[in-house]
């Protein structure tokens, strides 16, 4: 540490260093810009000396890898004992053909699966639903029914892969149907690993896919939470998402304070359901955009996980050091891609995966160079995953722990970035008068997050229309040439085989069954009992996701959201 004579000469020599070597400097040549700031229009200085972080303390603010406050990563060893989980993004057409997807990636070095879903499934919408016409199988896989599932993991090993599902309103149905085909294969529920996305508080902020109400959904997220304790120890049953309010237009900023305050909400609502925090708070994790700016990225990880201790130690008496480490999955910047020169997408995603990985996450998604123009053809997922693998193999960036730690800049910012955040989330508090989760839920309610997050972004497309913000391609550097790559297609043929699929499980199956299964289903909505136990119970009678999510909206009721920009 800096004593204060320590600090004083420094400010001292940087005073006498701007005045008699940069100053005159920059009268001869000028800089670059009048201003520099983040994607996220947050301000740099050009320099930082131990004077930026005079008030840090090494052992409360940064301590070490694996114990508190965790800012230097959740484990001791991090990427020098193993990388994190390389998981690429996969769905598309039917089960079978992303079985095929799933077993190329398996074979190329992915070591953990990822799963997207068509706008149907989503939606809880079954495949001949009228609405679900010319979107099957188009933005991800079509899953129906178990019938579905058992075909998406054949020939793959459940209890070794683990499994990230991103899908929301209708995650229940899909985690039912996850534990019922383990069950079928006679692999112990103890043993299943993975992900579900099922964050629906950050749907009514900023993805906009909800059926059911704010209310009624939290209780189904609180009813996985209070299942996976009890049954599925290896599964985390949230992934609290950032990643979709950072691509709605926030800031990082923003995706930190709302993301953690959502997280905060589950943990609230599970608690009041009577569970004790560390039963089910080590399975809670987190999922984070990784944008452009390099050294924001890696301050908003670092600033997350010391952030998250604090406050699960001290609002919720957490004592199990599992549940104060906040683990999470990063993705690279969607809507950094640009559909101009496409191939300029290989080198942001390379700067977005790096700032991951030096900003310590467990698992990670590098976007393909193609996503701006369709789902990725297999070339493009084949760079994405080698761009991980080049980073882990030849980049050194995973063989020393938390190295930017220490940097005047990063600690400075990471600080910088801890503040803000928290103000966010102390407002949001205060809005639920004491209560995360009712602040949380009146943002919903007022449009606060709408607000905020349209305000950010218009802010940032002003600055891209003005040429403040340069965008590669688009804005800057741009050319008449044509760069379309060859694309993925999903043929329409598609639909035309997950109906005939769908219709086969239906001749097929026990209708008495079916029916009693959905008159338990509704009893037990109508009872505010957990739903899961019967879900899966009406998954193994091949029940459809529709049917399923036909009882929650007549039982719940359906939502419209009633705000508009303010």
């Amino acid at each position: 540490m800096y004593d204060e004579d320590d600090l004083a000469s420094i400010r001292e020599a940087r005073d006498e260093w701007e005045s008699e070597t940069r100053d005159p400097f920059v009268e001869k040549g000028g800089e670059r810009k009048d201003r520099f700031a983040t994607v996220s229009n947050h301000e740099v200085d050009d320099l930082y000396t131990p004077a930026d972080v005079a008030d840090l303390d090494y052992e409360s603010d940064l301590g070490f890898p694996g114990e508190s406050p965790y800012t230097r990563g959740v484990y001791p060893t991090m990427y020098r004992g193993r990388t994190w989980t390389m998981r690429q993004f996969a769905g598309f057409g039917t089960a079978k053909e992303t079985n095929e997807r799933f077993h190329y990636l398996i074979e190329n070095g992915q070591t953990g699966l990822s799963t997207a879903f068509d706008m149907p499934s989503l939606m809880g919408k079954d495949s001949d639903d009228p609405l679900s016409d010319g979107e099957v199988g188009k933005e991800g896989v079509a899953v129906d029914t178990l019938r579905d599932m058992e075909v998406l993991f054949d020939g793959i090993d459940i209890g070794e892969v683990t499994t990230s599902f991103t899908i929301n309103p209708s995650a229940p149905v899909v985690f039912a149907m996850y534990v019922a085909l383990a069950d079928n294969r006679g692999v112990p529920r103890e043993q299943i690993g993975g992900t579900f996305q099922n964050d629906m508080l950050k749907e009514f902020i900023a993805q906009k896919e909800w059926v059911i109400p704010p209310e009624p959904s939290l209780k189904l997220v609180t009813d996985t939470v209070e299942f996976a304790a009890e049954e599925t120890p290896r599964i985390r049953p949230i992934s609290v998402s950032g990643y979709h309010i950072r691509e709605a237009g926030s800031t990082a900023i923003q995706e930190l304070a709302f993301t953690l305050a959502d997280g905060f909400a589950y943990v609230e609502d599970a608690v009041d359901r009577g569970l004790d925090v560390d039963e089910f708070a080590p399975q809670l994790s987190f999922f984070f955009n990784s944008h452009n700016s390099i050294f924001e990225e890696v301050a908003k990880f670092r600033a997350a996980r010391r952030i998250y201790h604090d406050v699960m130690s001290e609002w919720y008496d957490a004592e199990d050091e599992r549940s104060t480490q906040l683990k999470f999955h990063t993705q690279t910047a969607g809507q950094s891609l640009t559909a101009q020169q496409p191939l300029n997408n290989i080198v942001r995603v390379t700067i977005q995966a790096l700032a991951g990985v030096l900003g310590g996450t467990q698992s990670l998604h590098t976007n393909s160079f193609d996503e701006a123009l369709a789902l990725p053809s297999e070339e493009a997922v084949t760079v994405a995953l080698r761009t991980q693998q080049i980073i882990a193999e030849e980049s050194g960036a995973a063989d020393v722990i938390d190295p930017l730690g220490g940097s005047f800049f990063v600690e400075s910012l990471t600080d910088e970035i801890e503040a803000e955040a928290m103000a966010y989330i102390e407002e949001i508090r205060e809005m639920g008068d004491g209560s995360v989760r009712d602040g949380v839920l009146a943002g919903i309610d007022e449009g606060y997050y709408h607000r905020e997050i349209s305000e950010a972004s218009y802010e940032y497309q002003s600055r891209v229309e003005d040429g403040e913000e340069i965008v590669v391609g688009v804005n800057k550097y741009d050319t008449e040439e044509d760069t379309r790559p060859d694309l993925l297609h999903v043929e329409d043929e598609v639909q035309d085989r997950q109906l005939a699929r769908l219709e086969s499980v239906k001749d097929d199956r026990d209708d008495e069954a079916v029916d009693a299964a959905l008159s338990e289903l509704r009893e037990t909505v109508r009872d505010g009992g957990n739903v899961m136990p019967v879900l899966v119970d009406a998954v193994k009678e091949y029940v459809t996701m529709g049917e399923i999510m036909d009882v929650f909206t007549e039982e719940y009721g359906t939502y419209r959201e009633s705000i508009g920009v303010m």
